[in-house]
C-alpha cells in the first residue's frame, strides 16, 4: 500500500499516453526546453465505448488495490482524473520529467496517507510537496484540481512557473494545439525516438531477422515524430515521422511497406495481423513518412481479449 501512495505512477500514469485542446494551465507548467510531450483527455476518452473498454481491461487486475487506495485517500484515478499531460526535456533513462493532471483531488487526505506510509512533506514556494522516502520524487497540489509530479527538481521548477504563461517554443505549442484538438490521445518527440530508451529502437513487430534488422536501422533515421489516436466506432491512428532526407524517408517507408505485405501474406497463420496490415497505409512526402491505421472498434476489442490456451491432446 505504501508504494501505491507514494509512487507517481499510481496517481497519474493510469491514463498516460489526449487533450482537446490541451489545457493552458497544464501547458504553463511545462519546462521551456521540453522535447517530449504526450497528453490524454481522460474525460473525453471515457465518454467513448472503446475508452471504457480499454479502461476496464487495463485496470481489471488492479481493481481491489485501486479501491483500497480510493478508500484511504479519497482519490480514484478511474473517476477523478480529467486530463493528463506528460513532459520531459531529456531521455527516458535519466528519469526526469513532469506528469501533470487536472481532476478532483483531496490534497489534505492524500498528504496524510502519504505521511502515514513513510513519505515526507516539504514546503517550497508556499506549496507542500509530498516526497518519497528517498527524496527523489515528489508530488505537489497547486490547488484541489491541479497536481504536478516528477523528480523533485522538475516539480520545484514547475512551481516556480505557476502563474506565468507558457514558455515552450511557438512551433511546439502549435503542434500541441493541432494534435490535442483533433486527437483523443497524442504524443510528440522532437528528438530521435532511438534516444529515448536505454537500448535504442527495437523492431515493433515480430519479423524475420533480416527484416527486423532493416526495420531497426530504418527507424534510427527518424529525427522527430508525432501522432495521435481518435476513438470512436472506428479507431484511427495517425503517425508522422520526420527523417533527415527524402532518401531516408523512402527507405523507412519501403521497409514498413515490406512488413505490411509480409503480414498480409500470412493471413492463414495470423489472420489478426493480416487484418491490421490490410487497414494500415504507409506514404512518404519529402523527408516525412506518414502511417495511418483505421480499425473498427470491435475488431480491436477482439484482438485485446485473452486468447484461450491451446490444449494438447495426449493419446494413450
Amino acid at each position: 500500500m505504501k508504494a501505491q501512495i507514494l509512487t507517481t505512477a499510481t496517481l497519474l500514469t493510469f491514463f498516460a499516453g489526449a487533450l482537446s485542446a490541451a489545457d493552458q494551465r497544464l501547458l504553463n507548467l511545462v519546462m521551456p526546453d521540453a522535447t517530449v510531450l504526450a497528453g490524454v483527455n481522460v474525460a473525453q476518452a471515457k465518454a467513448t465505448p472503446f475508452g471504457q473498454y480499454v479502461l476496464t481491461t487495463l485496470l481489471q487486475s488492479q481493481a481491489q488495490q485501486l479501491q483500497q487506495f480510493a478508500t484511504l485517500t479519497g482519490f480514484d484515478p478511474r473517476r477523478d482524473v480529467n486530463e493528463l499531460l506528460f513532459a520531459s526535456n531529456s531521455s527516458a533513462g535519466n528519469k526526469t520529467g513532469l506528469a501533470m493532471a487536472l481532476g478532483a483531488f483531496d490534497p489534505t487526505k492524500i498528504a496524510a496517507a502519504a505521511q502515514l506510509a513513510g513519505g515526507g512533506v516539504e514546503t517550497y514556494g508556499g506549496v507542500s510537496i509530498i516526497e518519497d522516502p528517498q527524496k527523489q520524487a515528489g508530488l505537489a497540489f497547486l490547488d484541489s484540481t491541479l497536481v504536478v509530479a516528477g523528480d523533485l527538481a522538475s516539480v520545484k521548477a514547475a512551481i516556480d512557473r505557476r502563474g506565468g504563461g507558457s514558455t515552450i517554443p511557438a512551433a511546439l505549442a502549435a503542434q500541441v494545439n493541432q494534435l490535442s484538438t483533433t486527437e483523443d490521445a497524442w504524443a510528440i518527440t522532437n528528438v530521435p525516438p532511438s534516444t529515448l530508451g536505454p537500448t535504442g529502437v527495437a523492431p515493433v513487430a515480430p519479423a524475420p531477422p533480416a527484416a527486423g534488422a532493416n526495420l531497426q536501422k530504418a527507424l534510427q533515421q527518424i529525427q522527430s515524430a508525432s501522432g495521435g489516436v481518435k476513438l470512436g466506432s472506428v479507431v484511427a491512428l495517425t503517425v508522422q515521422a520526420q527523417t533527415a532526407t527524402a532518401q531516408d524517408a523512402l527507405q523507412l517507408g519501403a521497409v514498413l511497406q515490406m512488413l505490411v505485405s509480409m503480414a498480409q501474406l500470412s493471413a492463414s497463420k495470423n489472420p489478426e495481423a493480416a487484418a491490421l496490415a490490410q487497414a494500415l497505409a504507409v506514404s512518404t512526402q519529402g523527408s516525412a513518412v506518414k502511417i495511418t491505421l483505421s480499425v473498427p472498434e470491435d475488431q480491436i476489442q477482439q484482438l485485446m481479449r485473452p486468447q484461450p490456451a491451446a490444449h494438447k491432446v495426449v493419446q494413450m
